[in-house]
């Protein structure tokens, strides 16, 4: 049921459209009438053609009186057509019947179809007689019935043709069904299985079923117009129904033919752009690999500018051929154009704005894949970039990503670029009390740092003594690595050794507070340093390590 209301409303928009296709305007349709002559229309046939007024009567209404004449004559099974004769007395000529004058030819009709008198209103009584026999004929009870007759056997032929196209279709599909079965195999692309067996199997069932069903209603749409073309009152319909199908196809076929030089312009040029883009191609893989290379230009830059030139060739290829696209200057296609214009203006500026900022670190290169880098707050491994967005992987194994636009407005760290060529350095800091020399600790640091795995040992660390608090100093051991990306694990070695070491020497990491009641005891300043004539305080030294207050 659905599939007949759908073809139904098909028709009805294919008849609505070749009926606005094949409408004149007024004015235009009244110049080529008054130009050809006011056409006598009996049985939907234009007999002749009334170009001139006699006195008052126009051409236009003279063709109205004669048409309805005949008209009446037509219908009146009485009418003898022997008795329409030819009256030429006066140098005119008159088609009359029982003294009825059907129509009046004057020397001036003559003279506007290049013809005399006689031979015109010969040549008009023909054509009313035949049109008369020729209804009479079609009208008959006799031929009626001969063409009933004729369309009962051929709607009786058309369900005979719809039975067994429809049982011998369905055997088909089964058929068809058994066959294919073990033969045919899911459809795969790489590991993703778009069709599997029995979808195949439906989809093939669901195609026989829509063919078959658009054979039943082409066949009944065709035979349609057989039978209303038996009838005089039904032949109108009978065009009309052709007309659906034939002004469409030859409308079709019309733009298909104007469109072929176009077609080939656009094919030429699409392989043309197709081929610049295959070079371009060709060459961004070649610098990107190495192979190729250009003063200034990073082979990392190769893909992103080979994407962006092929975008800009392929939008310029569509301008090109824009024009040469059917209905291209149509207010549909303008009114999409300006639709989706506003659509990327209005939904999508910060999205253009990560695409733009992407752009600018792509060039910029503050990182690339695989480097360790700490955007922001975050520190981790770059494994994606893209337009819109970077993602980083952090030691936790956690995916974050981050909008380009955050990335270039922000300050970016990057630990790996300097690791490959002179090490990247790590840095740690403690706080160590002055009674213990500076020197030892240096030595521990630098031991603890060389024991590190991870830990560069071609290039020496070194100790920085950031700051002399009041009661401790800070130390800072700084060793080099070549595996920024191990951070992490070299750290908690790196601090591990440094635990090991400094238990090994007897040396407490602890960040010693001090109340002091010099009594005479002896100072904390290393022996080393103090003068032979030193003389020791008269005030007690207590030292507190955990950081209580004694007195």
């Amino acid at each position: 049921m659905r599939i007949f209301l759908f073809f139904f409303l098909i028709i009805n928009a294919l008849n609505l459209k070749a009926q606005d296709k094949i409408s004149v305007p007024d004015s235009l349709d009244r110049d080529s009438i008054s130009y050809a002559g006011f056409p006598v229309t009996v049985y939907d046939k234009n007999l002749f053609y009334i170009k001139n007024s006699i006195g008052p009567l126009s051409a236009k209404e003279r063709a109205r009186l004669a048409t309805e004449k005949i008209v009446e004559l037509e219908k009146d099974l009485a009418t003898k057509t022997d008795s329409i004769i030819l009256d030429t007395t006066g140098g005119n000529a008159n088609i009359i019947y029982k003294n009825i004058i059907l129509v009046a030819i004057t020397q001036a009709d003559a003279k506007a179809n290049q013809s005399t008198v006689n031979q015109l209103a010969t040549n008009y009584q023909k054509a009313i007689v035949d049109i008369i026999n020729k209804y009479r004929n079609e009208n008959n009870i006799v031929e009626i019935a001969k063409r009933v007759g004729f369309g009962l056997l051929i709607i009786l032929l058309l369900v005979l043709i719809i039975f067994y196209l429809n049982r011998y279709i369905n055997r088909f599909k089964e058929w068809l069904s058994y066959k294919l079965n073990n033969k045919i195999d899911g459809i795969k692309i790489r590991n993703y299985e778009l069709l599997s067996q029995d979808s195949q199997m439906i989809f093939i069932r669901r195609a026989i079923n829509v063919g078959k069903y658009f054979i039943i209603i082409l066949t009944i749409y065709l035979t349609l117009p057989i039978i209303f073309q038996l009838f005089p009152w039904t032949k109108t319909w009978s065009d009309a129904l052709i007309n659906f199908i034939l002004i469409p196809l030859k409308s079709i076929v019309s733009s298909i033919i104007d469109f072929i030089p176009n077609l080939i312009s656009i094919i030429i040029i699409v392989m043309f752009f197709r081929y610049i883009v295959k070079g371009l191609g060709y060459l961004a893989g070649e610098v990107a690999a190495g192979k190729l290379k250009l003063n200034g230009f990073y082979p990392d830059w190769a893909q992103p500018t080979f994407k962006i030139i092929k975008f800009v060739l392929y939008a310029f290829m569509v301008v090109v051929i824009w024009p040469k696209i059917p209905g291209s200057d149509s207010d549909i296609f303008k009114g999409v154009s300006v639709f989706l214009g506003l659509l990327v203006s209005f939904g999508s500026s910060s999205a253009i704005g990560n695409m733009v900022a992407g752009l600018v670190i792509t060039y910029m290169r503050p990182f690339v894949l695989k480097d360790r880098v700490k955007i922001g707050d975050v520190t981790g491994d770059v494994v994606e970039k893209s337009l819109l967005v970077t993602r980083l992987r952090t030691i936790k194994n956690e995916i974050v990503t981050i909008p380009n636009s955050a990335i270039l407005s922000g300050n970016t760290i990057n630990y790996t670029v300097m690791a490959k060529k002179e090490g990247s350095i790590l840095h740690t800091t403690i706080t160590i009390g002055y009674d213990e020399p500076w020197r030892k600790i240096h030595d521990l640091l630098i031991s603890a740092a060389l024991a590190s795995e991870g830990i560069d040992t071609k290039r020496k660390p070194f100790v920085l003594q950031t700051s002399l608090e009041d009661w401790y100093v800070a130390y800072q051991i700084n060793a080099y690595t070549k595996q920024p990306e191990r951070s992490a694990l070299i750290y908690s070695n790196l601090h591990a050794n440094i635990q090991d070491k400094f238990n090994e020497a007897g040396v407490e990491i602890m960040s010693s507070h001090y109340q002091t009641l010099r009594d005479g005891n002896k100072t904390t300043i290393p022996s080393d340093y103090l003068p032979d004539d030193y003389e020791v305080p008269s005030f007690v030294i207590e030292k507190d390590d955990k950081k209580e207050d004694k007195i």
